[in-house]
């Protein structure tokens, strides 16, 4: 199987390489960056000696067509909501890291991000890729929305109660965290090292464009939850997310019913990985890998439950998850190419 990269030269283009050099069933056909076609790819990073070969190309649907079975964009919103639908008119499969897709309200999504959507016909053609709660074949699809990072991480924490109808579905408060990579290799003021070293800052308050994409799968699964409190934070990491999350019982419970309910949830899947009870996971813990790692609190003075979820951004949280996509859509086993352990320390 050929598959191509377009945005190559971002931080998730660049997992994407990493993951797929090293995949035993798919071959990098080409590379594809807007800003840098001409060059190579280890110009852009030095690291990738075992891919010095790869060169940079400007994006040619034509050529892809011909040779690719299926291609991954990697680039900013606005960009893939102009280019999967030509890519997908040709017969290519395609799975969009950005959000273009994901966001079945056009004009939520213009709303929120401040652009235009893509267009109605394929926004009903993109399926939601949360591997873990997909419910279509994905070898019957062509066109994947790869979710957000904090949506992955605050998703997979929250389903089995949210599904399960057992909390107070308008009590969800997420208070979340992520390395500064989340903020892609762009420069800018909130990312400078000099800005973010030795500090913790909140951004995006009320406002953050994951918002209603975490809202739209929570009600997919049940009609009856609310809007939710959604705080993000920028922390001195370079890879992590966070997402501790906050709701209140319907009903009086206790830790090992909610553990016994993740365990049963979680029982066959093997990228998410439910802590003891008692035990926290943090983020190095994931570092480099595409699981989501999940601890669990019920306080009985409050009747509250604390969900922590951890998730590597760039893997799980954008192109481990997409590659995982990318098996399940080409008849492989999820974890072909995946299953290496975190980074540690």
């Amino acid at each position: 199987m050929n598959v191509s990269i377009i945005g190559a030269t971002g931080y998730g283009g660049a997992e994407l390489v990493r993951i797929l050099q090293a995949h035993p069933d798919v071959a990098i056909y080409s590379v594809h960056s807007s800003s840098r076609h001409g060059t190579p790819m280890i110009d852009s990073y030095p690291h990738m000696q075992t891919v010095a070969d790869l060169l940079l190309e400007d994006i040619d649907v034509d050529i892809l067509q011909r040779e690719v079975d299926l291609v991954f964009l990697a680039t900013p919103s606005g960009v893939s909501a102009k280019l999967a639908p030509k890519l997908l008119a040709r017969g290519l499969k395609v799975i969009d890291l950005s959000g273009d897709f994901r966001l079945k309200d056009r004009q939520m999504y213009k709303s929120w991000y401040g652009k235009e959507a893509g267009d109605y016909e394929w926004l009903k053609k993109a399926v939601y890729g949360l591997t873990e709660w997909v419910e279509e074949d994905l070898q019957q699809v062509d066109f994947i929305a790869n979710p957000g990072c904090y949506p992955t991480a605050t998703l997979l924490g929250l389903a089995p109660l949210v599904k399960s109808e057992l909390i107070d579905p308008s009590s969800i408060i997420v208070d979340a965290k992520s390395g500064v990579s989340g903020a892609g290799r762009g420069i800018s003021e909130t990312s400078h090292f000099s800005e973010t070293n030795e500090s913790t800052k909140i951004y995006k308050v009320n406002a953050h464009q994951h918002t209603p994409e975490i809202e739209q799968m929570l009600v997919s699964w049940n009609d009856a939850i609310q809007p939710i409190t959604f705080s993000t934070h920028l922390v001195p990491m370079t890879r992590g997310i966070m997402a501790t999350i906050y709701v209140d019982a319907m009903k009086e419970t206790n830790l090992d019913e909610i553990y016994n309910l993740y365990m049963e949830s979680y029982k066959d899947v093997y990228f998410v990985r439910v802590r003891e009870k008692g035990v926290f996971p943090s983020t190095k813990e994931v570092a480099g890998s595409n699981f989501c790692d999940l601890g669990l609190a019920y306080d009985e003075r409050t009747q509250r439950i604390t969900i922590v979820s951890v998730i590597d951004n760039l893997v799980k949280g954008a192109a481990g998850q997409a590659v995982q996509n990318m098996n399940k859509m080409l008849g492989m086993d999820e974890k072909t190419g995946l299953a290496f352990v975190p980074i540690y320390p």
